[in-house]
């Protein structure tokens, strides 16, 4: 069946109106392409590909509103130890519910793609088994990538007789999609660099790929983000290798961090920022001057080192807010990280988007391009940059030329409309 979809603007396609799909693929972007069988006025819309959400943990979904639990302190630590009780009394059936509405939240917002963090410190692989299940339930509508996270570290936990490194494995043998890691949470920097060699390790034995928490701390000194990179570039592994938060490196060393952005040139290395949770989370023993929390995200964008942003939490024990709004999240990015020259406006949605597709390496299924899948996005916005300057709204969703949701456009009311009515 030939579908077009009409009286669009086009990301990346500046001179095309029109779509032109067919069986669920882009066949054209351009303008009168002609008949189809079927024609969707999109009325003026911005068409993305699908949002990409490179860093969220499903299975911590609205812990944070339990009355029983409290992050007194608002740090990273204090969240990692009340999530080690809190996890012992969940169940895989629970851990589905959430996750699920997780999904459907951020897949209300225009998000197709997933990279889902989901801690595998737990005897029972209860939050990994929950997110396989609810990966491969859902598959058709949404991709979710698994990521086995030893939260409490490869080698700081253990349990049952079971290493948090001892679960990694098991997790992955279980059909976990990417190997994680958490360093900077492991009880001596020895350990620390030990469980990147075993990630990497386990990465080429199992054939998946790599995204590590890394240096998620204040400490300007913590290096463990160039012993991955140099762990990655040893094997040939950096493009498919991500390292997420990296918060310390934004505080490092100017002459240190432009000698490490180009090993990351050469490695490949893939990063996420994740801006309105770091913002909330570093800095906390910080007076003023605070520091951001965040990596070095202006000078990866400039130096051509991929880098995607992604929501992470959604009101858990390490954040109290979040909806799954990748808008949201791109407009505190950008803010945060300075992102407003006149160069940067155009391409900022990659972010969100291309980006985070890269890094999954999902870029042969993924994008507006002819002989894809036709999954994108509307956005209410005539072009890029008035989508970014409102915070606009997805008001639809398409996935291989179908309609996962579509909503009524607003009826805005101006002071114009207010003033014109009154005389």
């Amino acid at each position: 069946m030939r579908k077009k979809f009409k009286n669009v603007s086009i990301y990346k396609h500046d001179a095309a109106s029109e779509i032109l799909t067919e069986d669920g693929y882009f066949v054209e972007f351009g303008n009168n392409l002609g008949e189809a069988d079927e024609v969707v006025d999109l009325e003026g819309g911005l068409v993305l590909p699908p949002y990409v959400d490179a860093h969220l943990h499903l299975d911590y979904y609205f812990t944070g509103q339990d009355p029983k639990i409290k992050n007194e302190s608002g740090t990273l630590f204090e969240a990692i130890d009340l999530w080690n009780d809190y996890k012992k009394g969940t169940t895989k059936a629970e851990m589905k519910s959430r996750m699920r509405q997780a999904v459907n939240d951020v897949a209300g917002y225009g998000t197709q793609y997933i990279r889902a963090q989901t801690d595998c410190t737990d005897p029972n692989l209860t939050g990994i088994k929950a997110a396989i299940e609810v990966r491969d339930e859902l598959k058709d509508n949404i991709m979710i990538q698994v990521v086995a996270f030893p939260q409490n570290g490869m080698y700081s936990f253990k349990e049952k007789g079971k290493t948090g490194r001892d679960l990694v494995e098991e997790a992955l043998q279980l059909g976990a999609d990417c190997v994680g890691g958490i360093p900077h949470n492991e009880w001596s920097p020895e350990e620390g660099a030990e469980s990147i060699r075993e990630i990497v390790r386990l990465a080429i034995k199992y054939n998946k790929l790599i995204d590590v928490h890394c240096d998620e701390t204040d400490d300007s000194q913590a290096r463990f983000l160039e012993k991955l990179n140099a762990e990655a570039m040893k094997q040939g592994y950096g493009q498919l290798t991500t390292a997420s938060h990296t918060c310390s490196f934004g505080s490092a060393d100017d002459a240190y961090a432009f000698r490490m952005m180009g090993l990351f040139q050469q490695s490949g290395l893939n990063f996420v920022a994740c801006p309105t949770e770091n913002l909330y989370l570093q800095g906390r023993q910080d007076t003023y001057p605070k520091r951001r929390g965040l990596t070095r995200v202006k000078e990866f964008v400039d130096n051509n080192i991929n880098i995607a942003f992604g929501q992470d939490s959604i009101v858990d024990l390490w954040y109290p807010a979040g909806s799954g709004n990748l808008m949201n999240i791109l407009d505190n990015g950008l803010h945060a990280t300075q992102l407003m020259r006149e160069e940067d406006f155009p391409r900022n949605f990659d972010l969100i988007t291309y980006n985070g597709a890269k890094l999954m390496q999902i870029e042969d299924e993924y994008g507006l391009e002819k002989g894809k899948p036709a999954n994108f996005i509307v956005l209410d916005a005539p072009d890029i940059f008035e989508a970014q300057r409102r915070r606009v709204d997805c008001l639809a969703s398409i996935r291989n030329s179908e309609f996962l949701f579509r909503k009524e456009r607003p009826n805005y009311v101006t002071k114009l409309d207010i003033d014109r009515k009154t005389k």
